[in-house]
């Protein structure tokens, strides 16, 4: 699936949507080790930016994203339509993240 054909909106400008496949996601579950922690605290003491989670965080986004776009290659889509991300913490350190949309089959009009 091209990656272009991901929104958050629910169509896209010049298809249409010829079938809706249903809800598609892809999760990843991700802890902070010891070590992240640590530099993560460093960097708190520091201020501003703190590159240690934010480079956790966008692994964690990446990795679900890329298995939402799987999910729905398997079972036909070539776009996913409405998607969005959500994210809870399960306990202290371990985050489960969860990208979701519609699948759909599009054609350009």
């Amino acid at each position: 699936m091209d990656r272009s054909m991901v929104t958050t909106t629910f169509g896209f400008e010049g298809y249409r949507i010829v079938r809706y496949l249903g809800v598609v996601r892809g999760i990843t579950v991700r802890s902070r080790s010891i070590a992240g922690n640590f530099v993560g605290a460093l960097e708190t003491m520091v201020g501003g930016k703190i590159t240690t989670y934010t480079e956790l965080c966008e692994h964690a986004r990446q990795e679900a994203f890329d298995l939402l776009i799987e999910h729905a290659e398997q079972i036909g889509a070539n776009a996913i339509i409405g998607m969005h991300y959500d994210a809870t913490e399960l306990m202290e350190s371990v985050t489960e993240v969860l990208a979701y949309g519609t699948a759909a089959v599009v054609e350009k009009i």
